[in-house]
């Protein structure tokens, strides 16, 4: 069976880091792209960052570029998200997605497997 499973998220301090990591079973990385998406109450889910797993080339949103940090283990089929610096603003459900079919990276829709997600609150 498939599934991806992500796990790193709690409640921390502003300011603060941690590291959120998303492991995938029954998949190997010939899926091409992982994709870290965030989405708050109230708010769509967005596509924070993401890594192509054949050269590793990564992309972030602007509006968390040079505080997150996408990076993978392929001993471990692991991709983690790395964040620096928090805000009260990245408070939200962290989604890793897999087996995309292509397109636009940054669209849901492209996705075929999901995690559960994993909650993070940041504190002020």
């Amino acid at each position: 069976q498939v599934h991806l499973v992500e796990s790193g998220g709690g409640t921390v301090q502003a300011g603060g880091s941690l590291r959120l990591s998303c492991v995938a079973s029954g998949l190997n990385f010939d899926d091409r792209r992982r994709t870290w998406f965030r989405q708050a109450p109230g708010k769509e889910r967005e596509g924070v960052a993401t890594i192509h797993t054949g050269d590793e080339s990564t992309l972030y949103a602007d509006s968390v570029k040079d505080r997150f940090t996408i990076s993978q283990d392929n001993a471990k089929n692991t991709v983690y998200l790395q964040i620096n610096n928090l805000k009260p603003e990245d408070t939200a459900v962290y989604y890793c997605a897999a087996l995309w079919s292509g397109g636009n990276p940054w669209s849901a829709s492209t996705y075929a497997l999901w995690g559960q997600g994993t909650q993070l609150t940041v504190s002020s």
